[in-house]
């Protein structure tokens, strides 16, 4: 039997995710969803699945760019402070680093889990230090789907931070996922106009914990 080619990510993907922070705004079809405690969240609507993909741009005071990759990257230590974390690990299989996390998803929906890969790269733009998060969902015959908890088989997020100039972080993001099943309208909107930027909020708090810890 062969053995599965590498699967990971371009060095365009990466320069890809450095320039959007250089975008003022992105340009129509995508919308302004939502503006809140600094976080500007838009949307796109993806004819194929039915679903939206999001751009979010956003800072994080205070908090220097390496110290957010290192909080981001850290999966132990995001146990600890997100609070939709069921069970969060990576292993090794095949060579190939993947990891299985499972979300907590409000009664009565089925919680959510996700097998993925993801890599971290330190990039030099254009004479700026930008650091640079790419993951996206894989399949692996070692994690197989589990009963009462449904497998989002298509995932896929960027995340790129650089200094704002002070002692804290310009933020972009990129993500979209297909959770599967039937998902309340209520419980989308409320995911994407509040529960990014109080995700974003608890990155703040952690990071500002995990500075105490090191």
């Amino acid at each position: 039997m062969e053995a599965p080619l590498p699967r990971g990510f371009s060095e365009e993907q990466f320069r890809a995710a450095c320039r959007e922070l250089d975008q003022p705004a992105p340009v129509a079809p995508w919308q302004l969803l939502v503006e809140s405690m600094g976080v500007r969240i838009y949307r796109l609507y993806d004819e194929q699945s039915g679903l939206y993909e999001y751009k979010i741009f956003g800072g994080l005071a205070d908090c220097p760019p390496k110290l957010c990759a290192d909080v981001y990257m850290d999966l132990d230590f995001r146990k600890q402070w997100d609070q939709y974390v069921k069970e969060l690990y990576e292993k090794t299989y095949d060579g190939e680093k993947i990891i299985y996390w499972e979300v907590k998803y409000p009664f009565p929906l089925s919680n959510r889990d996700y097998v993925y890969i993801r890599e971290c790269q330190e990039m030099d733009f254009d004479g700026r230090k930008i650091w640079v998060v790419l993951a996206q969902s894989v399949s692996v015959p070692q994690c197989p789907e589990k009963p009462g908890i449904i497998r989002v088989k298509s995932y896929k997020q960027s995340l790129a931070i650089e200094s704002d100039g002070k002692t804290g972080s310009k933020v972009y993001m990129y993500y979209f996922d297909n959770p599967g099943g039937m998902i309340p309208s209520w419980l989308v909107n409320w995911a994407a106009k509040s529960g990014v930027p109080a995700f974003l909020k608890d990155m703040q708090k952690a990071c500002r914990n995990y500075s105490k810890r090191t």
